[in-house]
């Protein structure tokens, strides 16, 4: 049997509508690994351009190992880039227009795009995070070679130090209160239990904002009616 809960699992219900947390950190750094061991499991929307990118290239049938692409592939595996990123961003559009809890898996190279986006969500009410996985230029060169989607080592190498640069920029975006480092230098290691508790403390906390609020509440105001159905519902056959 259906429980009368289970109704009230999604959308306004939902405690983690109103968060984003940002992924930031160079390739090879972990993130997918990291994301899933301190936000798994939080229904969580994941906005992530590589998804869509790896997809579109399986379809071309073109390989996901870009050292020995030509330059008549780079050509087209840009272009099949581009089309990722633009299902990306309708696919962000839409879950922002929801209020859906998001991970947003970005390298944290652009910092003006992530302070447009960051901006936008505070505006909208969003209470916004960044989890930054830290890695030495040794292990992510190492993890770029064992992955099926390696990258040139210059590439690898000029986005882990454009990253690093900008750690204390994403910081003062964030505050240090909703920013959180953590390292992932150790081959299987799992996640600092410290690390762990600090990301699921702001995974766990109520929106703090008075957007955030009064569009709860708004959505209530709407649903009460259904409440009501579903309160006889319950009454009667629960």
């Amino acid at each position: 049997m259906i429980e009368f809960k289970e109704f009230l699992a999604e959308g306004v219900y939902d405690r983690n509508i109103f968060k984003a947390f940002f992924l930031a950190g160079g390739p090879g750094s972990g993130k997918s690994w990291v994301s899933d061991r301190t936000l798994g499991g939080a229904g969580m929307k994941l906005i992530n351009s590589d998804i869509a990118f790896e997809s579109l290239l399986k379809k071309e049938r073109m390989s996901l190992d870009f050292k020995g692409y030509s330059e008549a592939e780079l050509v087209r595996r840009d272009e099949i880039r581009a089309k990722a990123k633009r299902m990306t961003k309708a696919s962000l559009g839409k879950a922002i227009e929801g209020r859906l809890g998001l991970i947003i898996d970005s390298t944290g190279r652009n910092v003006a795009k992530i302070e447009h986006q960051n901006a936008t969500m505070r505006y909208m009410g969003y209470d916004t995070f960044m989890v930054f996985v830290n890695t030495t230029l040794e292990v992510a060169m190492a993890r770029n070679n064992e992955r099926r989607r390696r990258l040139p080592d210059a590439i690898v190498i000029q986005n882990h130090k454009e990253v690093q640069a900008n750690i204390g920029r994403l910081q003062n975006m964030f505050s240090a209160s909703n920013f959180v480092i953590v390292d992932n230098n150790k081959k299987k290691e799992d996640v600092n239990p410290k690390v762990y508790k600090a990301v699921r403390k702001l995974v766990n906390r109520d929106p703090q904002s008075k957007a955030a609020k009064d569009w709860v509440a708004r959505e209530l105001a709407k649903k009460s009616g259904k409440a009501g159905f579903w309160s006889r519902f319950k009454s009667k056959f629960v």
